[in-house]
C-alpha cells in the first residue's frame, strides 16, 4: 500500500525551503567585478567574483523582502577600490533603514599591512566583528609612488617626454627622482579628500565625533582586544560563532512546523528573482535600462582580457558597437555607461564618445557612472553623457594629455648593439627608440599636444557649460576625487550605479522598477557565429586575449614599452 504521507513530506520540505527565512551572505574575500566575462575562460576564472551590480541590486531588493531577515558580510581578502566600497556603504546602508541586521565579520582588517579601507567598508554595517586573533589597522591612508630615475639612468636610458600640462605626471616615474611641487599637492589633495570621507563614514557607523576618529587613526593598528576596548568592533568571534549567532536568531521555536533560516549569497538571491522575473527573448511592451560596461585601459579595436592577469583593455570597436546596438533596440529605453578605466588611447576615447553622443541625440538618454577609477580617457569616454554619477571616493578629471619615448641609445651601445637605416622622409624614424626627437619633430610633438589638449577642454567646456578659461584652471592634468569634482562641476552628481539607474529611468520615463540589464547578452550560440557587420550586436563581445606581458603589462607600458595611450591618469593610485 502507497503511503501518501512519504510522498507528500518531500513536497512539503520543498515548500518550506522556498519559504524559509533567509539570511543573505556577501564574502568580499575574491573581490568584486564591474562586468560578466564574454569569453568562457573568464567566465570559469570569475565564478567566485560577483558583479557588483548584482550584489547592489540584491541587497536594495533585499531590502524590502521581508522573506530576508539579516545581512552578514565577510570582509578581507582581495583588496577593492575605493569606489566599490562606497557603491556597498551605500546599498547597506539602504538596507539598515528597513531594521534588518547587519553584520560584518572579518579574520582580520589588515594583517601586518593596511586595512583602514575594509574597515571604512565595516563600519556601514550595524554590528563589527572580530576573530579573536585578528586586528584592526586602522592607520590612515598613503600614497606612494617610486621613481626609478637613478635606475634607468644606470642603464644608460633617456625618455623625452612632453605633457598638457604640470599635473600630467604619468611618467614621472621614470622622470624625476620624486614628487615635483603639482604632483605633490595633487596627490597631497586625494589623500586629504579621501581621509575626510573616511573619518565622516567611520564617526557615524561608530556614532564617533571626527576628532576622535583621527585620534585613533593616529595611534593604530589594534590588537583585537585593543580594538573591542575602543568601541572599533563590537564584539569577538570566529566564524562558526558569528554565523550560529545570527542564524539562531531566526530559528524557529521548539515543536514548530516552520523552516529554519537559510544562508544564501546575495549574487545567488539577485540572479535567482532576475530569472524569476526575467525578460523574454523578444519581450512585448517591455522596456528596461541596458548597461554597457567599459573596464580597463581604452585602446583601439575590441576589448579584451589576459588569462595572464594582465586586466581588462576597453577596446572602442566593442563599446562602440554595444551602443550602436541599443540605439536600434527598441527595448532599450535608456542607457547606464559604467566606465572604470585609467584611460589611454585619445582616438580610441574619442570613437567612444562619439558612439555616446549619438545615442543621446538620438532620444535614448545616456547615465555615465563611474567606478574607482575614471579619468583622462576615462572622464573624455563619459563627456557625451547625458549625466555624470561619480562616487565621492573615485579617481577622475586628469583633462590632460603626455607623449613620450624611452631612448635606448646608451643602454644598446653597452650591450654592444648598433643600429642603422635607410630612410625615405626627414621625419621617418621620429618614433624610433635609438634616437631623439630632432628640433622640427618637437614641433610636431608640440602640435599634438596643444591639438589633443584643445580638443579634450573643448569638449569639457561643451559638456559641463564652461569657459574655456575655467576649464583650463580645472584640467592641466589635474586628477580629482568625485567629491572635489562634483563641487568643480566635473561631475553632477555623487552616487554608484542604483543613482544613475534611477536617473536613467526618470529621464527615460520608466517606472522606479524597470530592470537594469547588462548590454548586449548575446545568446551562447550567437558567439559562435561571426558577426554579420560591425552593426551586428555580436560585435559588442569582449574576446580573450593572449597578452604576451600579462601582469607585466603596465610596468611595460610605464618603461616606454607599447602603452596604451596619451590620455592616461597619472601615477599608480592604490588606496588602502
Amino acid at each position: 500500500m502507497v503511503d501518501v504521507g512519504k510522498l507528500i513530506e518531500p513536497v512539503a520540505m520543498i515548500h518550506r525551503r522556498r519559504t524559509a527565512p533567509l539570511v543573505l551572505e556577501l564574502d568580499l574575500t575574491e573581490g568584486l567585478t564591474d562586468e560578466t566575462p564574454g569569453d568562457p575562460l573568464g567566465q570559469v576564472m570569475a565564478l567566485r567574483r560577483h558583479r557588483l551590480s548584482d550584489v547592489v541590486e540584491g541587497i536594495r531588493r533585499a531590502a524590502r523582502d521581508p522573506r530576508v531577515r539579516a545581512l552578514v558580510a565577510r570582509i578581507g581578502g582581495q583588496p577593492l577600490g575605493f569606489g566599490r566600497v562606497q557603491e556597498l556603504r551605500a546599498a547597506v546602508t539602504a538596507f539598515r533603514r528597513s531594521g534588518k541586521p547587519t553584520v560584518a565579520w572579518s579574520e582580520s582588517f589588515g594583517e601586518f599591512g593596511p586595512g583602514t579601507v575594509p574597515y571604512y567598508l565595516a563600519a556601514a554595517f550595524e554590528e563589527i566583528v572580530l576573530q579573536p586573533s585578528g586586528s584592526v589597522g586602522l592607520t590612515g591612508l598613503s600614497v606612494t609612488n617610486r621613481f626609478f630615475r637613478d635606475a634607468v639612468d644606470k642603464l644608460g636610458i633617456e625618455y623625452e617626454v612632453g605633457a598638457r600640462y604640470e599635473y600630467k605626471t604619468a611618467v614621472n616615474m621614470v622622470t624625476e627622482r620624486g614628487f615635483t611641487d603639482a604632483h605633490r599637492e595633487a596627490a597631497g589633495r586625494i589623500v586629504e579628500s579621501l581621509t575626510e570621507q573616511i573619518v565622516e563614514g567611520i564617526g557615524e557607523g561608530r556614532h564617533r565625533p571626527a576628532e576622535e576618529v583621527r585620534a585613533l587613526i593616529d595611534r593604530g593598528p589594534f590588537l583585537a582586544a585593543e580594538a573591542l576596548e575602543a568601541g572599533l568592533v563590537d564584539r569577538l568571534g570566529y566564524r562558526d560563532e558569528v554565523y550560529a549567532e545570527l542564524l539562531g536568531r531566526f530559528r524557529p521555536a521548539a515543536g514548530s512546523h516552520d523552516a529554519p533560516p537559510r544562508l544564501q549569497y546575495v549574487a545567488r538571491y539577485h540572479r535567482t528573482h532576475a530569472l524569476a522575473n526575467r525578460i523574454p527573448a523578444v519581450p512585448r511592451g517591455r522596456h528596461y535600462v541596458g548597461l554597457i560596461s567599459g573596464v580597463g585601459q581604452i585602446v583601439t579595436g575590441r576589448s579584451r582580457r589576459s588569462p595572464l592577469g594582465g586586466g581588462s583593455a576597453m577596446g572602442s570597436d566593442t563599446v562602440a558597437a554595444a551602443f550602436r546596438a541599443a540605439r536600434r533596440d527598441p527595448h532599450v529605453r535608456a542607457v547606464v555607461f559604467r566606465v572604470d578605466s585609467p584611460g589611454g588611447s585619445y582616438i580610441a576615447s574619442d570613437a567612444i564618445w562619439r558612439e555616446v553622443r549619438l545615442t543621446r541625440e538620438s532620444g535614448t538618454p545616456v547615465v555615465v557612472s563611474m567606478g574607482d577609477v575614471a579619468g583622462s580617457g576615462g572622464y573624455f569616454v563619459a563627456l557625451g553623457a547625458d549625466t555624470i554619477v561619480a562616487q565621492p571616493g573615485t579617481l577622475t578629471g586628469s583633462i590632460g594629455v603626455f607623449v613620450g619615448k624611452a631612448v635606448l641609445t646608451g643602454l644598446l651601445s653597452r650591450l654592444g648593439v648598433s643600429s642603422d637605416s635607410v630612410d625615405a622622409g626627414e621625419h621617418a624614424r621620429m618614433f624610433a627608440s635609438d634616437r631623439g626627437f630632432t628640433e622640427s619633430e618637437w614641433e610636431r610633438v608640440n602640435a599634438m599636444l596643444d591639438h589633443i589638449y584643445d580638443d579634450f577642454t573643448a569638449k569639457v567646456a561643451a559638456s559641463r557649460g564652461m569657459s574655456r578659461e575655467r576649464v583650463h584652471e580645472l584640467a592641466r592634468g589635474r586628477v580629482w576625487t568625485g567629491r572635489d569634482a562634483a563641487a568643480n562641476g566635473l561631475v553632477d552628481t555623487l552616487g554608484g550605479v542604483e543613482t544613475a539607474a534611477r536617473i536613467a529611468r526618470e529621464k527615460a520615463g520608466l517606472p522606479p522598477l524597470a530592470a537594469l540589464r547588462p548590454f548586449p547578452r548575446p545568446h551562447p550560440l550567437e558567439r559562435l557565429v561571426p558577426a554579420e557587420s560591425s552593426e551586428d550586436r555580436t560585435a559588442a563581445a569582449a574576446r580573450l586575449r593572449l597578452s604576451s606581458w600579462g601582469p607585466l603589462a603596465e610596468l611595460s607600458a610605464r618603461l616606454g614599452l607599447p602603452a596604451a595611450g596619451p590620455l592616461v591618469v597619472p601615477g599608480t593610485w592604490e588606496i588602502r
